[in-house]
């Protein structure tokens, strides 16, 4: 593993411990010698993270569609891409990074989260994607997954692939033994 991208929000959200928590995972990572992909913001959490990251001494690479540069991009990144769209963009963030960590965000990072599962689950790529669950921030989600399981929506093999943590160290160290899971999506195909 090289490189961690991060969704999270370009907001900070109104709770300290959000943004303690984006620099806690950007001192871990450059501390791992691992680099940031991310959505290449100066604001919000996608700031903090990038900050902490680079005040390390570590790398971060930024990815973001042209038509935010002017308003958000972040100057001091060891390197930013533009691209044309957000799918681009996304698609260039799966390309450049080996895992995948969400802290807390909107309608964004929760796109994110759900896309790259998505992706995971049909076999277009096999990397770990991990929640930073701080406070408890995605416990709402973690029980719609898991309704979603017990209502026949989504194969418990599936809803395993996420892994949660409140600690970024513990789910890096969780992503080293993660192996993409080899069941079909579909549930009750072919059955009469």
């Amino acid at each position: 593993m090289k490189r961690v991208c991060v969704n999270c929000g370009s907001s900070p959200g109104f709770n300290h411990v959000y943004a303690e928590a984006a620099r806690k995972l950007g001192r871990t990572l450059a501390g791992q010698c691992l680099e940031l992909v991310y959505g290449g913001a100066e604001v919000g959490l996608m700031g903090e993270v990038a900050n902490a990251i680079l005040q390390a001494g570590g790398t971060a690479i930024g990815v973001i569609p042209q038509f935010l540069v002017d308003k958000v991009s972040h100057r001091g990144l060891s390197r930013l891409h533009i691209v044309s769209t957000m799918h681009e963009r996304k698609q260039m963030m799966l390309d450049l990074s080996d895992a995948f960590v969400a802290l807390p965000g909107g309608f964004g990072t929760l796109e994110e989260v759900a896309e790259l599962l998505t992706w995971a689950q049909l076999g277009f790529h096999k990397k770990p994607v991990g929640l930073m669950n701080v406070s408890g921030y995605f416990d709402p989600f973690l029980s719609f997954l898991n309704r979603a399981v017990t209502e026949g929506f989504i194969k418990q093999e599936h809803r395993d692939m996420l892994f949660v943590s409140e600690d970024p160290e513990d789910l890096l160290k969780r992503f080293g033994s993660y192996a993409a899971p080899k069941v079909e999506k579909w549930i009750g195909v072919g059955k009469g």
